[in-house]
This record gives C-alpha cells, structure tokens and sequence, in this order.
C-alpha cells in the first residue's frame, strides 16, 4: 500500500475518521490495529515476523530493565543477533553466498550453496534498526523499558514511518504514544501543507526526473558524456526529492495524529563539506550509525588511525545498509573516504576555500557518489564515469532534457533557498492568507495533472 495509490487513501479516509470518532483513550489501540493492517496487506507473512520480533525485543527490554539481573549483556547480544541475523537471512544471505561461490570458483573448488527464496521484508531495514535501539538504550539505562506491548508495539509499527523512517527513538515516540495522542487544529494544518509539499516533490519532480534518469543508467550504452551528467545530476535530486519527500509524508500523516516525528533532512545540498552532508542527509541514519556504532568504538578520541578506521568501518556498514550490492558499498566507502580527507587535511575545509567554492566542491562529490549509488554494477559505473569524463558537448536532443531538469527542480531548490535564507521551515502561514490558499491549490493541481494516483515505489523501499 503504496503512500501515491488510491488504496492507501481511502486508508487514510477510513483510519482518520474512525480516529477522529473515538475516545482518546482508544486512540492508541486503533493506531496500533490500522499499522499492522498497513503492513498485512503487503504480506501476513512478514506481519507475522515484524510482530515476533517486536514480542522478542518487548521481552528483553523488561529482563535489561534490572541492572541488577545477571547476564544483561548477554540479553542485549541476543536482541542484536535477532535483529541483524534476520536482516542479514533475508538481506545479504543470496549477495554473501553468491561472493563467496565466485570466490570457490576461482580456487578451483566447487561447493554448492543454499539460495534463499524470499525476498526483503518492505521496511525491515527501518524498524529492526528502531527496535534494536530501544533495547541498547535500556541496556544504557538511558531509558526506562515499557511494560504496555501495545505501546512498544505502535513504536515499531507506527504506520506513516514504518516503511521508511525516520528511524525514530524510543525516548522520543513512547512518550507521545502514552500521552494519548489528540492533535492541535495548527498541527493538522501544518501536517496537510507538509503533505501536498511531500507528494508534490514525490510525483511532480522525483517521478518524473525517473524518466530522464532510467535514459542512461537502464541504456548506458547510448548516452552520450553530457547526458551521463545531466542524468547524475537528476539521479541526484530525483533520490533526494523521492525520500525527503516520503519523510515530509510520513511527518505529516503523524501531525494529523498527533504525533511529532525526527527531522531527517536539512537542506543537504546547501552543505559545505561531507560532514556537514551528513549532519542533513538522511539524520535518523546518521544519527543511529553514530550513536550506536561509530562512538561506541572510539569515535575520534583514539589517535588518528583509530579514527580513519572507525569512519571507514561506520560508512562502509552505512553503505551496506542500503542494500547488497558492491555499488552501495563502495559509496559508502567513497563517503568515508571524503569524511576522513576533510578531517586530516585542513585545507579542503570551509575557512581556506570560501564557502561559494566549498558548497559547490561539496555538491559535485555527493553527484559523483550517487553516480556510483545508482549503478547496476560497479562495472556500469565505472563505464558511465569513463564516459562523463569526456568534454560534455548537449546534442539537440539532449537540450529538451535539460529544460525538463532545469524547470522540475527549480521549485525545490527556490523554496529550500528562501527557507534557509529566512531560517523557516513553515513559510505559507506566515503569507498573506488568499497567497496560502493559492500556494496550496497550486500545489494540489500540479500533483493531479503532472502525478499519476498509482504511481512508482519509493526509492527507499526496497532498502
């Protein structure tokens, strides 16, 4: 149940009037039944294995609850090992098992190995990383367990962020949850216009960017240098626009109810260096990686080489993260590599280049990145930067390409640039009210004539 598709909205229709109906204190219970239908209806299956591992993760949490219980680190190990071996069977099991056949191959032995015949739980990535959060920060004591199943159980479900994120904390969510959730008038209303502007940037530029995108990388064969670029460069802000515009969504669905979820972006692209990306881009991540992996290995405080690999380890996972294949990977690795040549040499930093330089340098490293990302294989990749090397001379073809990039992006980078140059990220109520009403409707319109109501999948699903 796609958030672009007429069943999810009729969903929508029927959960928010019941939800409007009820008593509060029912309100939690029909949150928690409507999530675990949103799930259901891509597979009772995988409702059935998200629902065990919320039970499993719900029961250690109780058990860590007692610093005084004997083997807690042996309770958090097993809440680790459940989570990531599930993700890891129905992840990486085929990519691993494919890797190491070649590799027997190559010395001559010949062993077969299993397949799996399954494919990736939708959202899985997200709330296993979620679930397990919890548990590591009971086992910190930085946060008491819950004894309400119910509760715990809408934190991991909660259905406008399951599928992908943000990747929430339990410090923050829980206690909405148990406060029974009742929406102000202005979050209803700051949740809609947050809505239209995620559908928007979802259907209206990410969607059909696609199309100029899938010319290339599904066809590399057949573009020329500039064209290679051009489609980096929409790839770039179609990803962008497809997942921020999911998280304005799912922000926004959780506004109607109540709920206030994590920002997860923070005009990336105005960026200055590749930490300062990643203190925009995709946060929850960023944020969990950090917090959950990076510092508890030494994070910076161990000496230089102790950090080189600490970054490289942590971004190499990130990259993993997203999926199995070598391409993620080596972004991830690229990224580690870019964090640790801003740390270790002071020139590429911000105060020696400028800013206007340090943006720009900045940008074309993230567009080089997910050139990478967006590959088939590292062997397309590799053939598509051959390619982009070359002097970028647009045929007359290629220049209709380009107005349609150039026309469906300048509206995000024109509201982002006045969002941050006046430092508000909720510019239409401050307007004039007939302008708010126009802005709205011109949003609304262009989602109608320019989207399609079964439109495609967002990008991020399928990690």
């Amino acid at each position: 149940m796609l958030f672009n598709s007429l069943d999810f909205l009729v969903f929508l229709a029927v959960v928010y009037g019941m939800f409007l109906a009820l008593p509060r204190r029912f309100r939690k219970w029909l949150l928690l039944a409507a999530s675990w239908f949103f799930y259901g209806y891509w597979s009772l299956k995988f409702l059935g294995l998200m629902v065990a591992t919320t039970a499993v993760d719900w029961w250690i949490g109780l058990a860590l609850d007692d610093p005084r219980r004997p083997r807690r680190t042996g309770l958090v190990v097993l809440s680790v090992v459940v989570n990531l071996g599930l993700l890891g069977a129905f992840k990486y099991f085929n990519f691993f098992a494919g890797e190491l056949q070649a590799l027997l191959t190559l010395s001559g032995a010949h062993l077969p190995l299993p397949v799996l015949e399954s494919v990736l739980p939708v959202g899985m990535s997200f709330y296993v990383f979620q679930s397990m959060g919890y548990t590591i920060d009971v086992y910190r004591g930085a946060l008491r367990a819950t004894r309400d199943f119910s509760l715990f159980a809408l934190f991991v479900s909660f259905f406008p962020q399951l599928v992908a994120g943000p990747i929430e904390r339990a410090g923050n969510l829980l206690g909405q949850f148990a406060a029974t959730p009742d929406p102000t008038s202005g979050q209803r209303s700051r949740g809609v216009r947050l809505i239209l502007w995620g559908y928007f940037k979802k259907v209206v530029v990410a969607d059909n960017l696609a199309l100029v995108v899938q010319q290339v990388f599904d066809s590399p064969g057949t573009a020329g240098s500039f064209l290679v670029l051009l489609a980096t460069y929409a790839f770039t802000l179609q990803i962008y626009c497809d997942f921020s515009g999911y998280t304005d969504i799912a922000r926004g669905l959780a506004r109607l109810f109540g709920i206030e979820l994590m920002e997860n972006f923070r005009f990336p692209f105005f960026a200055t260096s590749p930490r300062d990306f990643w203190h925009r881009w995709h946060i929850s991540l960023s944020t969990w990686l950090r917090d959950y992996l990076y510092l508890p290995l030494g994070g910076s405080r161990l000496g230089v080489a102790r950090t080189g690999f600490n970054l490289m380890l942590t971004m190499l996972l990130c990259g993993l993260w997203h999926g199995a294949n070598w391409t993620f990977v080596v972004w991830g690795g690229y990224h580690g590599l870019g964090l640790l040549a801003h740390r270790l040499f002071p020139p590429l930093r911000l105060g020696v280049l400028g800013k206007p330089v340090a943006w720009l340098g900045t940008f074309l490293f993230v567009c080089l990145g997910f050139l990478v990302f967006r590959a088939h294989s590292l062997g397309q990749a590799v053939g598509l930067l051959a390619g982009a090397a070359a002097f970028p001379s647009p045929g007359p073809g290629e220049l209709g390409a380009l107005s349609k990039v150039v026309l469906l992006t300048m509206p995000v980078w024109g509201i982002e640039a006045l969002q941050r140059l006046t430092g508000d990220r909720e510019l239409l109520p401050r307007l004039w009210p007939p302008f708010q009403a126009l802005a709205t409707a011109g949003l609304l319109v262009a989602i109608l004539i320019l989207g399609e109501p079964d439109g495609r999948p967002f990008i991020y699903f399928q990690f």
